[in-house]
């Protein structure tokens, strides 16, 4: 689960995350933090409620956003990243 022994550095990594636009549609932030593997805090991808979860264009819904955008997790991880650093 992923609220279990978060450290602090994670919990402060996530929300930096939360604060990006997201890595997919470029929404404007906030953004929810998308693990990538349940419980690795600090491989989160920034996504938009609907390209997080949304039904149709979410990833964990039929993810046409995704598919329209020939990206994966770590494409958007990628996105993320820069970000970030930048």
């Amino acid at each position: 689960m992923n609220s279990k022994n978060i450290s602090a550095a994670a919990r402060e990594h996530m929300g930096r995350v939360k604060e990006l636009p997201c890595s997919v549609c470029d929404s404007a932030g906030p953004s929810q933090a998308h693990h990538i593997t349940q419980g690795q805090h600090f491989t989160t991808v920034a996504l938009c409620e609907d390209c997080h979860v949304g039904p149709t264009m979410g990833w964990h819904g039929q993810r046409r956003a995704w598919k329209i955008r020939k990206m994966d997790e770590l494409a958007a991880l990628d996105i993320t990243l820069q970000r970030l650093l930048a």
